[in-house]
């Protein structure tokens, strides 16, 4: 499983008021907890085609009953085993918080689609779908 630390949104997610991280074992391993619920946090890093990378990036741009809509008529964007788009995202286990980056492959590195956005709540649950 991913850890946070590797994530290039990281930084941003670290930054948030409500994600707390907890260092053990001697600073080697780190354990990620969204505080209002003191629910643990998950990272998934997924990969998809150019195709499914643009429509997550409209899907991302669009409002919670929209993207309800869209997954209901369509379902989730397919994932890749290896793809230009990657998406990062940490995803509370109780569905309450949820942020999320998504970035192309381009000269050797990913470069952010856009900066990451944070969900909370019945929209951080929506999120959660596309993943």
């Amino acid at each position: 499983m991913p850890s946070i630390k590797n994530l290039e949104m990281a930084a941003a997610v670290s930054a948030n008021k409500n994600i707390s991280i907890v260092k053990s074992f001697f600073g080697l391993s780190q354990k990620v907890v969204y505080t209002p619920t003191q629910s643990p946090v998950k990272v998934v890093v997924n990969d998809y085609s150019s195709e499914e990378g643009s429509r997550l990036e409209r899907l991302l741009s669009l409002s919670a009953d929209e993207i309800e809509r869209d997954l209901a008529a369509k379902g989730t964007p397919a994932k890749a085993d290896l793809g230009p788009c990657r998406l990062e995202a940490c995803v509370s286990a109780d569905g309450q918080f949820c942020a999320v980056q998504l970035f192309h492959f381009a000269d050797f590195r990913y470069t952010p689609f856009f900066k990451a956005r944070f969900f909370e709540g019945d929209e951080a649950k929506t999120i959660a779908k596309l993943l």
